[in-house]
C-alpha cells in the first residue's frame, strides 16, 4: 500500500487499539500507556492520544485520576441495568419508527439486513467488525426514523457502544445467526407498519444481547 493510500495516523491507532480491546489482548482495568502504545505501533503520541480520546467516547477506555486511562470494564453490577434501560428505550424507539419511518429508510435497513446475512457466520476478524458496524447503523437508523429527537438524545445516552461492539464479537454462531434474524423480523415489522410486532421483536434482540453479555462474564 502506497503512503497516499494509508489512513491517517489517528484513524490506524484507534482501530489497533480497538482491536486489541475487541480481542481481549487489552482487557478490562489495563492502564493504557501513551507512550509505550506509540512504540508498539511505531507512531507518535499525539494519534495515540486522538485515538484514546475517541475510544474514550465510544465506551471502550475510561478516563481515571489524573491523565490515565484505563480499558473500560464491564459493570457487572450495572449491567442488567444498562440492558432493561436500553431494551425500554429501544422497543419504544422500533414502536415509533414503525409507524413514522420512510420507505426510504425501511429500505435501507433492508439493505443492511442482507449483509449481514452475507456475512452471518463471520470468518474473519473483519467480518465481525463488518457485523458490529451493520448493527450499529441498523439501530441509529431505527432510533432517527423514531423522529423524536428527545428520544435519540436520550439513546445516545443510554446506549453503551463498547459494550454492544464487545458483546457483539462475543456472540457464538447461533447467536449471531439469531441476530440476523430479528434484524430481518424488524424489517418485516416496519413494512407491515405494525408496532406491537416490531416492540416484541425489539424486546427479544436485546434480552438475546443481555444473556450473550452476562455469559461472557461468567466466562
Amino acid at each position: 500500500m502506497n503512503d497516499d493510500a494509508r489512513p491517517p495516523a489517528a484513524d490506524l491507532a484507534y482501530g489497533r487499539i480497538r482491536e486489541r480491546i475487541m480481542s481481549g489482548d487489552l482487557a478490562g482495568g489495563t492502564r493504557l500507556k501513551e507512550q509505550g502504545l506509540a512504540e508498539e505501533l511505531g507512531l507518535s503520541r499525539t494519534p495515540i492520544r486522538a485515538a484514546i480520546t475517541r475510544l474514550v467516547h465510544e465506551g471502550f477506555v475510561e478516563r481515571g485520576e489524573g491523565y490515565s486511562t484505563r480499558v473500560a470494564r464491564f459493570p457487572e453490577e450495572e449491567l442488567d441495568q444498562i440492558f432493561e434501560i436500553r431494551r425500554r428505550l429501544e422497543c419504544y424507539a422500533a414502536a415509533r419508527a414503525s409507524e413514522r419511518a420512510s420507505d426510504a429508510q425501511i429500505d435501507q435497513l433492508d439493505t443492511l439486513t442482507t449483509r449481514m446475512e452475507e456475512l452471518t457466520p463471520p470468518h474473519s476478524a473483519g467480518d465481525y467488525q463488518e457485523i458490529s458496524s451493520i448493527n450499529a447503523e441498523f439501530h441509529r437508523i431505527i432510533a432517527e426514523a423514531a423522529a423524536s429527537p428527545r428520544l435519540m438524545a436520550v439513546l445516545q445516552m443510554a446506549v453503551d457502544v463498547g459494550i454492544v461492539a464487545r458483546t457483539y464479537h462475543s456472540y457464538s454462531e447461533a447467536d449471531l445467526i439469531r441476530s440476523a434474524r430479528h434484524h430481518r423480523e424488524l424489517v418485516d415489522a416496519f413494512r407491515a407498519r405494525s408496532a406491537d410486532w416490531a416492540e416484541s421483536v425489539m424486546s427479544s434482540h436485546v434480552l438475546a444481547a443481555a444473556r450473550s453479555a452476562a455469559r461472557r462474564k461468567g466466562g
